[in-house]
């Protein structure tokens, strides 16, 4: 499965999260760990974002490769209108 936070590090708080196992999203994935789920993450988490009046974060991979699931996540959250 694929997780995914947006932090206010200045305050120290989570905003908000969501993963591939939200029931929202869980009907619209087969398999939670793949390109496809992260690319539906990503469109979910950059609408709750923008509507949050959130527009730009650091993206941080927690150590993983840009790559895969973690490159298709970033690209679809770009896409869906945030900065990096």
């Amino acid at each position: 499965n694929f997780y995914a936070q947006i932090v206010d590090d200045t305050q120290g708080k989570i905003l908000f999260g969501m993963s591939t196992l939200n029931k929202g999203l869980k009907g619209k994935i087969k398999n939670g760990g793949n390109v496809e789920a992260a690319v539906v993450l990503g469109e979910a988490v950059a609408a709750e974002a923008i509507k949050k009046g959130i527009k730009s974060v650091c993206f941080d991979r927690g150590g993983y490769l840009y790559h895969g699931r973690v490159k298709a996540f970033a690209e679809t959250v770009r896409q869906g209108g945030m900065e990096f």
